[in-house]
């Protein structure tokens, strides 16, 4: 077919003049009826590279793609530019025997261009024994990294294409389609489908629209990802959360706070995530939060922003998402939200399956590690990943990313690059980066005793530095190309020749640290951060108030509002009962009991002093604990023992005290006596009381050292939550 020609029939069916990437390229190839590997990124226009030769060609396309929502997407994208309803198709479960009689038919009668069905859907003899029966034009398989084991989403029924593909008795060209195949799933996916000699199709996986940044994540991630979606208001954006649970609890917590989003996940019916998913497409919902699995059947130009509320577990699902923001070229945030807890979730996840599988999971999550913690351009990172060159200084969207806006000091580490060098060398190239770095610290385990490394010149050279700097510096050390991370082993780190020639001749070379997400830390910028815009005169005009009230009530003051509320209450200044209620600690006993006076007094002083009350800090709560607190109140109400309520919820009991704590110094009594009178003599209860009536503080510590060690936490806990029930509510 000639240029022209093609132009002429692109316009035809889609309403473009021209091509964009390497489209045209592709279609010809499919056009040869020749075999085609094409590797785009999200957003380059992967479906018109079938979509348009199975217009043009005679016969059927058969399209396999592993979601339903974008199964119909694509149907209905291709019905709407022909008279011909037909046209398109779906072939899975859900339709009945007159409708799948009527795919039939239409495919016998030429009019069907694509059928797009589920590899499960293909498998079925009855399905293969009617394709022997037709024209089939070609095959397209859409996310193709599906096939391969060292593929983000694999899905094992992928694997059975080939073999599938062979019973229809005629020669089909295949199209392999995917965004995201590194190298190594690349070659995966050719050899399983026998079309090694394909052509390959490579598009860089540089989107410079896209901003890249992580954030660590702390216990108020909900209002700093409500921080981030006002300051975007009538934005568009998708949240990735890991569970169900917990896209509904956020999508129940963004709704109360006046953000207009919705849930979509496995776990609601088939109508919900079809009506979800309209609106999203449609605007009439700003934002969808979504499980990671059901990414791909969200499609829509004009997203944002997308942000991990919790961190995927690897670089092709991150790329994958983030890949959904942006697609029309305009902005796009790519938010990431990082902690170890999330990573230890993850390997928890993958703790019961095969041993290889496991290997592999952790090798894709150790790499998802390493760009969460890198301080060197984040895109430089994903693009090396994908086996892609990047320089920030001529490449575009260079300075788009957090490290590279905001960049860490550099420091030269020639030295230390060199010890590092000769270490992968008198190693003999056989450890992960782990090993490395215990090696470098003079640490032994059973691997390296086992390998006699505990006796070379190596063992111990890096002591001067600490494990982070190293592992940040064999980070640094495989993006630069002086070591390369061996994937197909499992993540063994080897020398490249770049590498040695460095040890030839070494010159200077600047590294950054990375990184550093420790609990302690994040916990302490956090505190920080707070008192950065604590208003320390309200403060104490606020606890000034609750002496007063105290007094008059004839309470201790924590038994008022204890501290840590007040503090919220001089970052929020709460003016209404309903924005007092959602400060930590305020219940609507408290707030009906204490609060009116309280109120009055912030209402005046942000009068006065012309304060601009920071609206997106206050966060709304969803009441999904109230279950919890019912079931609390109702099984203390029957005087069943703690340890048996503890064992019905299958919490720890420490987890059970502090649920009671929150009910209690909410505002809301609880009768616990029946507990404490088997666990406390009377002189005991009476020196306790003694001690909390008098105290200027309820801590916990300052009780534990008063009576040196006399009581138990746990007794001091139980005895608090009576008091303060008692005296406080």
């Amino acid at each position: 077919m000639k240029k022209d020609e093609l132009k002429i029939q692109l316009k035809k069916y889609f309403g473009f003049s021209h091509f964009k990437g390497l489209q045209e390229s592709v279609i010809r190839n499919v056009l040869k009826k020749e075999n085609s590997f094409v590797i785009m990124p999200t957003g380059g226009g992967k479906s018109l590279c079938y979509q348009l030769p199975a217009l043009i060609n005679d016969g059927t396309a058969i399209v396999v793609s592993p979601l339903i929502a974008l199964m119909k997407n694509q149907v209905d994208a291709i019905r709407g530019i022909s008279s011909e309803n037909g046209i398109a198709h779906v072939l899975n479960s859900s339709l009945n025997k007159t409708e799948t009689s009527q795919v039939k038919n239409d495919i016998r009668n030429g009019v069907t261009k694509l059928l797009y069905v589920a590899p499960e859907s293909l498998s079925k003899q009855e399905t293969i024994d009617f394709f022997k029966t037709v024209k089939i034009s070609f095959l397209a398989i859409d996310e193709a990294h599906c096939i391969s084991e060292w593929g983000h989403d694999f899905r094992p029924e992928y694997r059975n294409l080939r073999i599938i593909l062979d019973q229809f008795e005629q020669i089909i060209p295949i199209v392999a389609l995917t965004a995201t195949a590194t190298p190594k799933v690349q070659d995966d996916v050719m050899k399983n489908l026998r079309i090694s000699k394909a052509k390959v199709f490579k598009e860089s996986f540089n989107r410079a629209n896209l901003y890249y940044e992580v954030r660590p994540k702390t216990n108020q991630v909900d209002s700093d990802i409500i921080r981030f979606v006002k300051q975007n208001s009538g934005k568009s954006g998708i949240i990735y959360c890991l569970s169900r649970k917990r896209v509904e609890e956020l999508a129940q917590t963004l709704q109360v706070n006046g953000i207009n989003a919705l849930p979509y996940h496995a776990g609601l019916d088939s109508k919900s995530r079809v009506s979800h998913q309209d609106y999203f497409l449609k605007d009439d919902c700003d934002i969808i939060v979504a499980t990671i699995a059901f990414g791909m059947g969200i499609d829509k130009p004009d997203v944002r922003f997308v942000i991990h509320h919790d961190i995927p577990k690897s670089i092709e699902s991150y790329y994958q998402e983030t890949g959904r923001a942006g697609r029309d070229g305009g902005e796009g945030h790519c938010l990431a939200f990082y902690s170890y807890k999330d990573i230890e979730k993850l390997e928890k996840f993958m703790s019961g399956k095969p041993l290889a599988e496991q290997e592999i999971g952790t090798a894709l999550l150790d790499e998802m590690v390493s760009y969460a913690e890198t301080s060197i351009s984040r895109r430089k990172f994903i693009l090396h990943y994908f086996g892609e060159k990047f320089d920030n200084e001529t490449g575009e969207g260079g300075d788009m990313d957090d490290n590279m806006r905001f960049p860490k000091l550099q420091f030269e580490a020639k030295e230390e690059l060199q010890i590092l060098l000769n270490t992968v060398i008198q190693t003999k190239e056989i450890y992960k980066s782990k090993e490395l770095v215990k090696t470098l610290l003079g640490k032994k385990n059973a691997i390296i005793k086992s390998h006699k490394t505990d006796t070379l010149p190596v063992f111990g050279s890096g002591i001067a530095k600490d494990y982070n700097f190293w592992m940040a510096l064999i980070r640094q050390a495989i993006v630069i190309g002086y070591l390369v991370k061996e994937i197909e082993a499992y993540g063994l780190i080897r020398i490249t020749s770049r590498g040695k020639s460095y040890l030839n001749q070494p010159e200077s070379f600047k590294m950054t640290e990375d990184h550093k997400y420790d609990k302690d830390d994040i916990e302490l910028n956090v505190q920080n951060k707070s008192q950065v815009v604590f208003d320390k005169k309200l403060m104490s005009l606020l606890i000034s108030l609750r002496k007063k009230v105290a007094r008059i009530n004839e309470v201790p003051p924590y038994a008022v509002f204890q501290e840590n509320s007040l503090e919220e209450m001089c970052l929020k200044f709460p003016i209404s009962n309903e924005e007092l209620v959602n400060i930590n600690g305020v219940g609507e006993g408290k707030a009906k009991r204490y609060g009116k006076n309280f109120l009055e007094l912030i209402k005046s002083y942000v009068d006065e002093n012309d304060i601009t009350r920071p609206d997106d800090l206050i966060v709304k709560s969803t009441g999904i604990n109230s279950a919890i607190k019912l079931f609390l109140i109702q099984t203390i109400d029957r005087k069943l023992p703690l340890e048996d309520i503890a064992n019905a919820k299958g919490i720890t009991m420490e987890k059970l005290i502090t649920e009671m704590e929150t009910i209690v110094f909410s505002g809301t009594r609880l009768n616990i006596d029946y507990y404490l009178d088997e666990l406390l003599d009377d002189d005991q209860a009476e020196e306790l009381y003694d001690y909390f009536i008098e105290a200027e503080s309820d801590s916990i510590s300052i009780a534990a050292d008063a009576f040196e060690g006399d009581y138990e936490e746990e007794e001091l806990r139980l005895y608090r939550l009576k008091f303060m029930s008692e005296i406080a509510n």
